[in-house]
Order: C-alpha cells, then structure tokens, then sequence
C-alpha cells in the first residue's frame, strides 16, 4: 500500500521512519507530476519543496502552529500532507485551489497570493501570539526571489525589533545562491548560535571584559569581529544577523533528517531565527530540472513521460506584444522595459536577447518599477513596464504621485487583464480600469484583437508626457476584429441601416466578439444596434456623447468590475455633455471569483451573450411599454441574473 494513501493529516507522518520519509518525498513527486500534467498547475516549485514540507509538518504542529507559504504556489505539497489528495479538478471549479484556500482547510492561513506578504503576516501573528500568552509557533516560508521584494524588508525591520518573540522564517532558496556548507563545524556554530546557553554566554563575556581596565573594551570589540568575520566565511548569514536575526544555515533541502534537526534547533529558541534552505526546483522530474527557462514554474496539461505540451501553443496576447516590443526596439533606442521578475511570463524574453542592455528586471518590487520608471522617462528615455494586471494594484501610488504628477512619458502594459480564472481571486485583473480612472493625465487603451495590440502599443510609446497604459486579456488572441468605419477615436464594429438606432454597444477590450454577437440576438428581436470599440477608453473620446444621443439607450460590457470601471466613465461623461440617456453597465460584479475556467466565471457572474441580451431586451422592451418575455431561455445562473438585473435596475 502506498504511504501517500496512509496520510490523512500530518501526525501520521510521525509513525514514519527515515526511509519511510525517503519513499514518501518519491511518492508525492510522482503524484504531482501524473497529476499537474493532466491539470496544468506549478509543477517546478511543488517537487523543489518535497522535504521540506515533510519536515516542516514533522516538526511543527499545524494548525495549532501557523505555517504560511509565500505566494502560495509552493503548497501543494502542504495540502497532501494536510488531507487533500484528490487532484483531478486542481484550479478547475469545484475542485482544489493552486494556492492555499481557508475554505479548503484549517491548515491553510493565506489565500493572497501577492508575493512578499508572508513575512509581514507572521509578524502579526507571532505578537498575536505574545500578547496573547499563546504558546504557539508561527512558520513562514518564503522564496528566495520574494525576498527581492520591499514589504519582506519592511517586515524583517520589525521582526527583529523583537529578540524575545518566536518566529521561525524559513527562506527557501531554490537559486543556489550560496553554495551548501557542510561538516560538523558548520553544524556545531549553527547549533551555538540558536541556544540560550550561548546567548548567555556571550552577554557575561561582554560585561566581564567591559568591566575590565584598558584593554577590556578592545579585546571583547576584537573577538567579535574576528567571531563574526569567522561565521560570515563559513555561512552567509552576516547580512540577517546584522538585523539582529538569528541564522540556521545553509541547510540541505532535500534532506529530510538535516531539515528536521534545523527546525527543531528553530524551534527551540524563542526569538526570531532564519532558517536557509537550499532546494532545487523541479527536483526528480529530468524534463523540469533540464527547462533552463523556469524549470516548469508553471505549466498547461502536458505528456508526463516527456514534459511536451500536449497542445501546440496558439499566438498569445503576451506574445503578440513580446514580437511588437522587439520591433519597437530595434526602430527606437529609446525605448527600454522593465519587469518584477516576470521576464518570460510578460513576453520580454525576445526583447531582453534582442537588447540585453535595455531590459531592467528590479524583482518583485513592482513599487520601485513604477519609480524607476519615473527616473528613465525623466532621464530622456521612454519605459515600458510590462506586468500583470493584478499586480499593478500594488504600485497605484507610484503611477499617480510619481509618474503622472510629474507628466512623465510612461507606458505600463498589463497583461491578463480581466478575468483570468484558475488562478483565483488574487489573479484576476478586474480592478486596473476602475483604479486607474483616477489617475489625472492616464491614457488607457484596450485593444480587441492583435492588429489593435499593435497599433495602441506604438501610439502609447509616442506619448512622452503622462503615462500610457495598455491592458490585454491572458490566453490566446482571438481573430482580426475589423472595423467599419471610424468615429474620432473610436472604431464602429457594427451599424444598423436606421438613421435612430435602439441600443449603441461600447465594447471594451477583447470583449469584442462577444458584443458582436449580442448585437446579433438583439436583432433576432428586432432590436437594431450600433457596436463601437473606443480603443482608448481613457479618457472617453469626445465623439461618444454626440453618438449616443442618437440612439435610445447605452449599453457598456467590460471584463473590469463594475464599480468606478469604463461604463461609471461613459456615464459620468454623458452626464457632463448633458445627454439624457439610459444607460446598462455590464461588468465583473464587486465581489472576488472563485478559481473555475475562464468561461465558467463568466457565465457565474453572468458576463455571456444571452445574459446581456436577455437584460437589454428587457430594457428596450420597458422603454416601449412591452412585457418582458423575450429570450427568457438564456444561459446562465439565475441566481446572477436576478442579482444583476436588481443592481442594474436600480442604476436607471
């Protein structure tokens, strides 16, 4: 019978013995990689983490103890030491999240997964605990890459304020930056510096000789400077000691009985000790430890045997803009980009081979971007700084009081805007609109197809004097939307042959299509109706008001929430034009989505062709004074559908 059958929770691994333990950390790696090759998921992060996991759960007694993962996508491992071994529907709705999930188990604390937050909740928890008089541990483990990020200093700062408050930060570096020390001494001085006899010893060290005459204070400044130069050549650990942090390591990671022995010395000491994990991404799976791009950080379904996707990859919207980026490049040496540790996954990989001197990567330190950003603009050169939706939020400061209070020539390109799906609540890029709407001088596009990605990325790079924002959809980019005429700014997709069409469609973004074919049930009902992308949908180009007073009523559909987003931009503009128009905004509603397929989301909140159709009906059909009957046999949930039509009705 296999061992991974026989865990249920984490005190069944106690029964274990090491070679068990061995047999274990190869059973979940082949767990994972039959089960995430079906699933798609974060397959490279998950097999690094093996041993750790298991000695962390060993060692730490959860949920009692609180262990938190940062961002989250490590936890895999976690969440089949902790009972939750049914796999077949990971990140699919109704299944497992790919982060931790409360909902999910008392064993998981963090559900954001922003990284660079975990040091900050364990600091929280662990004066919880102490103010509290807990006895209880607080675990953190953090990737070495999230420590590039400003919060995980913020944090550390407060954390050693503390020398009497427990708290164990467990670093995984998968990097190998620094090489493993091995040997007895090695363990020796870790074992020293994580005991209070030691600690003792060293305060009665220092108050004998700072009461010793003449050479007292000399000696004791001598030994500690020869004891610290001592330790910084055996481990790295000068750097968190001189936060007044304790250092366990570097530590084996894959060594299930040295981790042991680490978290429990840990453990033991009661203030804050780093505890230096060096472990190998993709360990045990040859095609993840040979993928010199990311070693399967993440991946779609692919063939198990030979780490092959199993589709071929269809043109991307990251990668439509990654091709643009280089041509951009090579016509203007002006132009540089930056990423937060994101060089491949926002498609600048061919454009950092291209310009390898004109690509700045600052890590996951998206607040420093946008700053940094400021500097080159003001600098004389023109940044684009690509980045995912989601992630944006956390430098909104930066864009307002440093990039656009100073007019400078700043082009932020987002990538999956909208909803994005199996990713879950955290990852949806459905606040960027609303968000940036505040922002005085903000251009934002919202390209509908390829050609568009094109044409709005260059007439963004061409603004030097207020920021530019470009924000497409994750996945594949859909067919050439092409346009009937234009109307200043805008693109007309669609118009009926009537001088007073019912119902002008604004169409945001790559929502496109779909507007499309609303625009088509509604003429099923004999409801003519004009489709107009704004192409730039910051500000509300000036042609729209005039537009709209031709038609009976304005419909808006954006894949943005509804508060404060594009439809709350054309209404407050219709307002001040002074044109007196019904008006539906059709968007993500104010609440966080649970992970499920794109389209899955979209037909819950109600963001599909029939739901729209059927409540635009019904709008026209009151405005004629006729029952609502038609397209009554829509999709989508009816719970949705009755909350939405209830909010919208009250907006009229």
């Amino acid at each position: 019978m296999p061992l991974l059958t026989r865990i249920r929770g984490p005190r069944d691994l106690d029964r274990l013995t090491l070679e068990e333990l061995d047999q274990l950390a190869e059973e979940i790696r082949t767990f994972l990689v039959d089960s995430v090759s079906k699933t798609g998921g974060h397959l490279g992060p998950n097999l690094g983490v093996v041993e750790l996991t298991i000695a962390l759960h060993r060692v730490f007694d959860s949920p009692a103890d609180r262990v938190l993962w940062d961002t989250g996508h490590q936890a895999y491992v976690h969440k089949l030491l902790t009972g939750r071994q049914d796999f077949s529907k990971l990140r699919g709705k109704g299944g497992l999240s790919g982060y931790p999930s409360r909902a999910e188990s008392e064993h998981d604390v963090i559900e954001n997964s922003h990284a660079s937050t975990v040091l900050g909740w364990a600091d929280g928890l662990a004066k919880a605990n102490q103010l509290l008089k807990r006895d209880q541990h607080v675990v953190a483990v953090i990737g070495d890459g999230a420590l590039t990020g400003g919060m995980a200093w913020e944090a550390l700062n407060n954390i050693a304020e503390a020398k009497d408050r427990p708290l164990v930060i467990v670093v995984n570096d998968n990097e190998r930056s620094y090489a493993p020390t091995i040997g007895g001494l090695a363990n020796h001085l870790a074992t020293l510096r994580t005991t209070d006899g030691y600690e003792r010893f060293l305060a009665r060290t220092k108050d004998l000789l700072d009461r010793t005459p003449v050479v007292g204070k000399p000696l004791y400044e001598t030994l500690h400077g020869a004891k610290k130069g001592l330790k910084d050549f055996i481990a790295p650990q000068g750097m968190f000691e001189d936060l007044g942090l304790k250092y366990v390591g570097p530590i084996d990671g894959h060594d299930v009985e040295a981790l042991e022995s680490a978290l429990a010395r840990a453990k033991r000491f009661g203030g804050p000790v780093i505890v230096h994990c060096l472990t190998e991404k993709g360990r045990g799976y040859e095609p993840a430890e040979q993928d010199e791009a990311d070693r399967f950080h993440g991946i779609g379904p692919i063939h198990p045997d030979t780490g092959l996707p199993i589709k071929a990859a269809a043109a991307s919207w990251t990668s439509v803009f990654g091709d643009e980026m280089v041509k951009l490049g090579r016509e203007r040496e002006d132009i540089v980009a930056i990423t937060a540790a994101m060089l491949q996954p926002v498609g600048l990989k061919k454009f950092a081979d291209a310009f390898p001197e004109r690509i700045y990567d600052v890590g996951i330190a998206e607040q420093h971007a946008a700053v940094s950003a400021a500097g080159l603009a003001t600098g004389g050169l023109h940044p684009v700084f690509a980045v995912y939706a989601t992630f944006l939020n956390r430098a909104f400061d930066q864009v307002l009081m440093d990039v656009a209070l100073h007019k400078c020539g700043v082009t932020f390109v987002l990538d999956r805007a909208g909803v994005t799906g199996d990713d879950g609540a955290s990852h949806n890029g459905m606040w960027d609109m609303s968000m940036l709407q505040l922002v005085p001088g903000l251009r934002m596009a919202a390209p509908r197809d390829a050609e568009q990605l094109r044409a709005q990325l260059r007439e963004a790079v061409e603004v030097d004097d207020a920021p530019t924002v470009v924000r497409y959809s994750k996945g594949v980019v859909g067919p050439a939307v092409p346009a009937v005429r234009r109307i200043g700014g805008m693109d007309v997709l669609r118009e009926p042959g009537t001088d007073r069409p019912d119902v002008l469609l604004v169409s945001v973004g790559a929502l496109a299509p779909m507007c499309l074919e609303i625009a088509s049930l509604l003429d099923k009902q004999g409801i003519s109706t004009t489709v107009v992308d704004p192409r730039w949908v910051k500000p509300v180009d000036e042609a729209l008001a005039p537009l709209a007073e031709r038609h009976r009523v304005v419909v808006t559909v954006e894949d943005n929430s509804r508060v404060g987003g594009v439809g709350s931009a054309v209404s407050q503009s219709l307002r001040d034009a002074g044109v007196d128009v019904p008006l539906r905004d059709f968007g993500i509603p104010p609440r966080f989505l649970d992970h499920a397929s794109r389209a899955q989301v979209m037909t819950e909140i109600g963001l599909t062709a029939p739901d729209i159709a059927r409540q635009v009906t019904g709008l026209v059909s009151k405005l004629d004074g006729l029952p609502h009957s038609r397209l009554r046999s829509s999709g989508g949930t009816p719970t949705d559908r009755t909350e939405t039509t209830e909010v919208e009705a009250a907006r009229d």
